[in-house]
């Protein structure tokens, strides 16, 4: 039975338990659940298409059937890749669940080089065929503004501002960042992408409206309360997982009624659990392999705001949250691909399939902003802003350099010097105690001090 789970779920795999790896005891009874249904799906598909095809008739509007195939020949891709595809690290609830994932993200992927080949007019037009509301430039809101936490102009609500920030973003960022917790599984990390994305909303506020906030909507509301929240409820629910017992029963094998409802509700969680240790500065590949995980995360960040303001989708469109609800799935998986590919090379040879398509959208998503509005994007930062990032990434250079190669250097000097001043000290002492095993203490001067005995 493979193991794995929901977002956090872990396979045993072939090679040796990890330290962190929690211990997992299965009676391995495989129910009609966990069968492969190729079959079946093969069968209920042609039945499917053969209605179709025999009894319905074909209506004569052109573009809806273009819809309509376009639609039938994703689904038949899906029921293919949740049948045939190959299996991930997780498979809690269903593998066939992450399986369906994995497909959906080469949809969304070709769907993307579609979009990034089309001229800017077309690609806002072709948005119209999958919402008719869409294809119409929309103003961005701006939540800068009066920042005034009391507002004592206002006799009927002083604290009109901050109720004004109060909406469905605010439960939205707490939720994402529960479980981006999950997915990373770090509170240094977890903390360095919420506090710099607040410092990249600060410097490209000059692009996009809606990143104008106030100070206190930047760190009050965001970092400490919906992001800092969102961190701790994660890291408690992490400690939960690690000390969990994770024992399997087949549902069948389960006397009560109450054991089996329980059964069936534990299927949604992790089959095995794994404490990631990313220990960024223990080796120069994984520092630059973290960093890299920090710059995916943040750009695919900056993507959701630049690519509604490109293709003229409101935020609160249901595109912009299938999108979320996407990357939530694909994210836990990409996250442990990922960490397997670094903690164990030898093993994983190669990134995971998952952790490849992630990877390749977010690089998609954002070509796509640069081809539809370069203008935007090169608009310059401001002079100070400039000077903070150029002071950043020196103070980062400079501590890598550091890191890994000076003080590295000098270490081994000091180790090496050591060591010559012990041989040194050594020899000194057994000359001065005449003692003849200084011969075998300097081989190369092992006959004079023979000679010197006689």
């Amino acid at each position: 039975q493979p193991n794995g789970g929901a977002p956090g779920a872990e396979r045993d795999g072939a090679g040796p338990r990890r330290s962190t790896e929690s211990e997992v005891y299965d009676d391995g009874t495989n129910t009609f659940f966990w069968r492969a249904h190729t079959l079946t799906v093969l069968f209920i598909l042609t039945c499917a298409l053969g209605y179709v095809t025999l009894l319905e008739e074909t209506p004569q509007d052109t573009a809806y059937n273009t819809k309509r195939g376009i639609v039938a020949s994703i689904l038949v891709f899906l029921c293919f890749g949740v049948t045939q595809a190959k299996d991930g690290p997780f498979s809690r609830p269903h593998p066939a669940y992450w399986r369906f994932w994995l497909c959906v993200s080469v949809v969304y992927e070709l769907f993307l080089i579609f979009i990034l080949f089309q001229t800017v007019q077309d690609g806002r037009k072709f948005m119209k065929y999958i919402d008719p509301h869409l294809g119409v430039p929309l103003p961005e809101r701006d939540y800068g503004g009066n920042c005034l936490i009391y507002d004592p102009g206002n006799g009927t609500d002083p604290f009109h501002n901050i109720w004004d920030k109060l909406d469905g973003f605010v439960p939205a960022h707490f939720f994402g960042w529960y479980l981006k917790t999950l997915m990373i599984r770090d509170w240094w990390m977890c903390m360095i992408i919420s506090v710099m994305f607040e410092f990249l909303e600060y410097s490209l506020e000059h692009q996009l409206p809606n990143f104008s906030e106030c100070w206190w909507d930047h760190w009050i509301m965001d970092v400490i309360l919906c992001n800092g929240l969102g961190i701790y409820c994660g890291m408690k629910t992490l400690s939960w997982l690690s000390l969990k017992t994770y024992k399997w029963q087949g549902l069948w094998n389960i006397p009560t009624y109450k054991g089996k409802m329980k059964r069936i509700v534990f299927q949604f969680t992790p089959y095995s659990w794994v404490k990631f240790e990313w220990k960024p500065a223990s080796s120069l590949r994984r520092w630059l392999a973290v960093c890299g995980i920090i710059f995916v995360f943040l750009l695919a960040e900056l993507n959701t705001f630049y690519l509604k303001f490109v293709l003229w989708m409101p935020p609160e469109h249901y595109l912009v949250l299938l999108r979320l609800v996407f990357f939530v799935n694909v994210g836990g998986v990409a996250m442990r691909e990922i960490y397997d590919f670094m903690d164990d090379p030898k093993f994983h040879k190669k990134l995971g399939q998952q952790a490849w398509l992630v990877a390749a959208i977010t690089a998609t998503e954002f070509l796509i902003v640069v081809k539809y509005d370069p203008y935007t994007l090169t608009l310059s930062l401001p002079f100070y802003i400039t000077q903070c990032w150029i002071l950043g990434i020196i103070l980062v250079l400079t501590w890598t350099a550091w890191r890994f190669f000076i003080r590295d250097i000098t270490l081994r000097y000091k180790e090496i010097r050591r060591q010559k001043q012990e041989h040194r000290h050594e020899k000194d002492k057994c000359l001065s105690n005449g003692d003849g095993h200084s011969a075998l203490l300097d081989e190369p001067n092992g006959n004079k001090l023979r000679e010197r005995k006689l």
